[in-house]
């Protein structure tokens, strides 16, 4: 089974157990997760749950992409059913009754974000690779990405959601998108030390659970730039962004900034306009109604086209080379931009998903 649920001593274990394709979610998955947690969530039997993925290499690298693309270009619906149950998971995962622990020791991308993110407490280890690189594929930072980014201190939020950069355990941490650095033996000994008396009886009790098993937090390597991140990413606009990188005058960043830059080059231009302008309104906004704001966005990805190119030329052709329309971000028209957040006539999908 691709979801797969032990429950001993108190403590489920819930393994994501796809491993060949690096634990992405596929629609059933997302549903079996749904319907398990809820019932998990009113099991008197069950104190706290641990998250994890199988396999070594990855906690989750996303949603199945690729089945998304063959069912719009096969005129399916899954585009619209795979995001409606998606974030109807991650807003359960957010207000969950019981501790949920998320151990994305691994890739941890895309969706495994949206999971990890909704977790209480957020594991991280010596293999983790934590990113939100949607943009390179014509896609915006989705699964709450626009609530949870937009939150993280400074500008760290804005430059992650536009560079797509990866993190390791110390960034993670250091960024504010993971709790506690766990070594391999400690991560293995995660549901053991939860299942002694009094070790999960509440969010607290787990958080100094673990917080015994964890290794001090390493200096994090993002540390070096963040006067630089917070400077430039603080702007209005991405041409703007892309233009004080390419002016920066300090030889101790200078070098950081012209790569940065490159970086966002080969993004798609449109949508990095639509993510910067879903993190900046993402700030004023809960998180359902952030989640309502990505679906709508979502839908037109599908629409405008990068996201299928994105698809076509990084999972699909694997040539690496997407075209995109427009080809720089000077040409960006800033109608197109709004128009990516006006939802469809009638009744939102998400309408009934309600603030905490």
């Amino acid at each position: 089974m691709d979801v797969e649920i032990e429950v001993r001593a108190g403590i489920a274990r819930v393994t994501l157990n796809r491993p060949d394709a690096l634990n992405a979610l596929t629609l059933a998955m997302i549903d079996a997760l749904h319907e398990r947690l809820q019932a998990l969530a009113t099991d008197p039997a069950v104190r706290a749950l641990v998250m994890r993925g199988a396999g070594g290499k990855a906690f989750c690298a996303g949603g199945d992409v690729r089945a998304l693309y063959d069912s719009y270009r096969a005129d399916g619906d899954l585009h619209r059913t795979f995001f409606v149950h998606e974030y109807r998971l991650d807003l359960l995962l957010h207000r969950y009754p019981k501790p949920f622990v998320a151990v994305a020791d691994g890739i941890t991308m895309g969706g495994g974000m949206g999971l990890a993110q909704g977790s209480r407490l957020r594991i991280v280890g010596e293999k983790t690779r934590i990113a939100m690189p949607e943009v390179g594929i014509g896609l915006i930072p989705d699964v709450g990405g626009s609530f949870f980014l937009s939150r993280l201190p400074g500008e760290l939020g804005t430059y992650l959601a536009l560079t797509g950069t990866e993190l390791g355990a110390a960034d993670a941490i250091y960024a504010g998108l993971a709790d506690h650095r766990l070594a391999p033996a400690a991560i293995e000994r995660i549901e053991d030390a939860l299942a002694e008396p009094g070790a999960s009886d509440s969010v607290d009790a787990v958080r100094a659970t673990l917080g015994k098993l964890a290794l001090p937090a390493p200096p994090a390597p993002l540390a070096r730039w963040r006067t630089a991140i917070d400077r430039h990413f603080a702007h209005a606009s991405v041409a703007a962004i892309a233009a004080s990188l390419a002016a920066e005058a300090d030889p101790r960043v200078r070098d950081w900034a012209i790569h940065t830059r490159e970086i966002m080059r080969r993004r798609s231009p449109t949508m990095l306009a639509v993510a910067l302008r879903a993190l900046r309104r993402g700030r004023e906004l809960g998180l359902a109604d952030c989640l309502r704001m990505e679906y709508t966005i979502v839908q037109h990805c599908f629409a405008h086209g990068d996201l299928l190119e994105g698809v076509r030329a990084l999972i699909v052709d694997k040539d690496k080379r997407p075209r995109w329309r427009p080809a720089r971000i000077d040409a960006v028209d800033p109608a197109v931009v709004e128009a990516f957040f006006r939802a469809e006539p009638g009744v939102h999908p998400l309408a009934a998903l309600a603030e905490a």
